[in-house]
């Protein structure tokens, strides 16, 4: 029987290598996200790699409402939905207090409250059909508030969280609950960033983390090595190393 996965933030990066890989794997692929050429694009280029069948569709996960009709159009194409991954993200480097609440709000309602909205929305249907199973994407930023990332760190330790209340229960159902929290892996969001310590490919990101999911994992670091070690560490270290050098009178904050 043919399985079926439904991707958000499925136009670029992981979401979109995450969908070629599970084309690879034979899957009907759902590939949802805002911008429905670059998901047009893809849907197309999905068969050739042995998808079973391919449905875009146009969504942002900030519109909370549109999200139960997204989900209700891939499982009618489908006829159920396997596996749901939530991976709908944005980042943006944020300092506090600096007047860029706007992009602050974004970052919770996407990265957040969209993701658990997707959640919320998706469980039911997996109910319904007898099990299945919900793939969350965090980070290992939700392993300490980090300068320059304070809305981004908060929104992915509290994904973190609801994705533990989750798994307690629905422990005794056939759900399955697979938490997946990525260092640096080379995509559009991090590009600009100066520093990124064990970045990896996006391919062989979006290969790891399909195969984590095929196994059913519960929580893991992608890559495995070094961030299972190098995460719970980071809690560890003293604020003054972590904290940004003060501003120069009259000079700006080098970054």
């Amino acid at each position: 029987m043919t399985r079926s996965i439904f991707i958000t933030g499925a136009s670029s990066g992981i979401g979109a290598a995450l969908a070629e890989e599970f084309a690879r794997r034979g899957y009907a692929v759902a590939i949802a996200g805002r911008r429905l050429e670059r998901l047009q694009y893809l849907a197309a280029r999905l068969p050739a790699l042995g998808a079973a069948s391919v449905l875009p569709i146009e969504l942002d996960v900030t519109d909370f409402a549109s999200i139960d009709a997204a989900l209700e159009r891939a499982a009618q194409a489908f006829g159920r939905l396997d596996v749901v991954v939530v991976n709908a993200g944005v980042g943006y480097s944020l300092p506090v207090g600096r007047g860029k609440f706007e992009q602050v709000q974004k970052t919770i309602d996407t990265d957040l409250t969209g993701a658990i909205a997707t959640i919320e929305f998706a469980l039911p249907r997996l109910r319904a059909q007898g099990g299945g199973q919900i793939v969350a994407v965090t980070s290992v930023a939700k392993s300490r508030g980090m300068p320059f990332l304070g809305a981004y760190s908060a929104a992915k330790s509290g994904l973190n969280r609801y994705l533990q209340a989750l798994r307690a229960e629905v422990r005794h159902e056939p759900i399955v609950v697979t938490e997946l929290a990525p260092g640096y892996i080379d995509t559009e969001i991090n590009r600009d960033v100066k520093s990124r310590p064990f970045v990896i490919p996006l391919e062989r990101g979006g290969a790891l983390m399909a195969r984590m999911i095929e196994k059913g994992v519960g929580h893991r670091y992608v890559p495995a090595w070094p961030w299972t070690l190098l995460a719970p560490l980071v809690k560890l270290v003293p604020t003054r190393l972590l904290a940004p050098r003060p501003r120069k009178p009259g000079g700006t904050r080098g970054r």
